[in-house]
């Protein structure tokens, strides 16, 4: 008998085993894939993400690994560019933007390492039950063998397409239909120091650094493209990268070393995520398109809260279900400004005037720009940046309230 089954070990996962082992409950994390292994990512770890490497003691692992830090970011409207550094999430101001082969092994190592007891290419297949509570795993192992497992509690970290989530019935909410399609590929060769967005009518374009001296681009079309790109995937992903001559030129005078990967199955929505013996963590219980790469970076956050509910539960300070109800406003508090900007990144229309107005102003104000920055990166709160009286001073002219766009 396990105090918590954890249903995949990748960016969600691995952290709430991690984290429950080491407050000393006996943790069971399965995953069907074997590591390293990769997965579909946007790869980027934002500074708040760097800081809960940092209190998690990883932060070194990642650094080692061949990964760079990065600290400035460019937002090239096509007029102008826009370039600084993101306020940072306490004394952290760095950012990465990790292969998932490399940062999924090391959170599994770490889970392991703090005492969970981890299953490599375990297919969970069913759910135990108890009249409605959730008791346990039933799953295929390694060796072939049907296993069965007992927990009082089961977490499903297992991504967009949780199983876990479809055999609770979770209640799904604030959903929004995919806005976009995305691929991504790999180039050497390529100059470039921190991360890059060039959002243009219609597509978004992003650059940034990666392991092994490698730049990763992503570009993001309107979902009602996807199948015209997916005919022409090569062609589509050179033409949009035309949309950024500075980039394009950079790119065009490396090496590409990768194929293209992507998808066209990028829904936005809010999962409840426990009910009666289970609960739900990182993209099983909250999704969103991946164009402003909050992915990560939400997953280490909601393994934090979810790991400390569990606890607050399990050590006799809280009954469970109001734990894990704080833990569900908690995670929806915080996720709400990401959540907003993703949607309206991912329409992929051009700012509205009071934006145009605020990104030139920006131009002669770098502490306004790092914070504009922050306002993307989770370490700023727009109601902190977007008041009357900041954009004011920041244009010398006063306007309505806006939002990051």
């Amino acid at each position: 008998m396990y105090d918590a089954i954890i249903v995949g070990a990748r960016c969600a996962g691995s952290p709430t085993a991690m984290l429950l082992a080491r407050q000393g409950y006996k943790v069971l994390l399965v995953d069907r894939a074997a590591f390293p292994s990769d997965t579909l990512s946007t790869h980027y770890i934002h500074q708040p993400g760097v800081a809960c490497l940092e209190r998690w003691g990883l932060r070194s692992a990642v650094a080692a690994s061949g990964c760079p830090p990065l600290r400035s970011l460019t937002l090239d409207v096509g007029p102008f560019a826009l370039q600084g550094a993101p306020t940072p999430a306490g004394d952290v101001a760095d950012a990465y933007s990790a292969r998932r082969m490399v940062l999924d092994e090391i959170l599994v190592d770490a889970a392991a390492d703090a005492g969970a007891e981890v299953r490599q290419r375990f297919s969970v297949q069913d759910l135990l039950w108890d009249g409605t509570t959730v008791t346990g795993v039933r799953g295929r192992a390694a060796d072939g063998a049907t296993v069965t497992e007992k927990a009082r509690i089961v977490i499903g970290a297992d991504g967009r397409n949780s199983f876990v989530a479809r055999s609770v019935q979770a209640p799904v909410y604030g959903a929004e239909p995919s806005l976009t399609c995305a691929y991504y590929t790999y180039w050497s060769g390529v100059e470039m120091a921190g991360a890059e967005l060039y959002p243009r009518p219609d597509r978004m374009i992003v650059a940034a650094p990666t392991n092994d001296d490698q730049v990763v681009s992503i570009v993001f079309w309107p979902h009602a493209d996807f199948a015209r790109v997916r005919a022409d995937l090569e062609g589509h992903f050179l033409r949009a990268l035309g949309l950024a001559p500075s980039l394009n030129e950079r790119l065009r005078t490396g090496t590409r070393t990768d194929r293209f990967r992507g998808t066209g199955q990028l829904p936005n929505f809010y999962r409840r995520p426990y009910g009666d013996g289970w609960a739900l963590v990182g993209d099983a219980g909250y999704h969103k398109d991946p164009i402003l790469a909050l992915g990560i970076t939400d997953a280490f956050r909601d393994a934090e809260l979810l790991s400390e509910a569990v606890d607050a539960a399990f050590s006799g300070r809280r009954e469970l279900t109001p734990a894990l109800s704080d833990y569900e406003r908690r995670r929806n508090e915080i996720s709400a400004p990401g959540f907003e900007s993703t949607l309206q990144f991912a329409r992929l229309q051009p700012p509205d005037e009071d934006m145009q107005q605020l990104l030139a102003a920006l131009r002669g104000d770098q502490r306004q720009t790092d914070r504009f920055f922050g306002t993307v990166v989770g370490t700023v709160h727009p109601s902190e940046f977007f008041t009357p009286e900041n954009l004011a001073s920041i244009t010398g002219a006063a306007v309505a309230p806006a939002r990051a766009a």
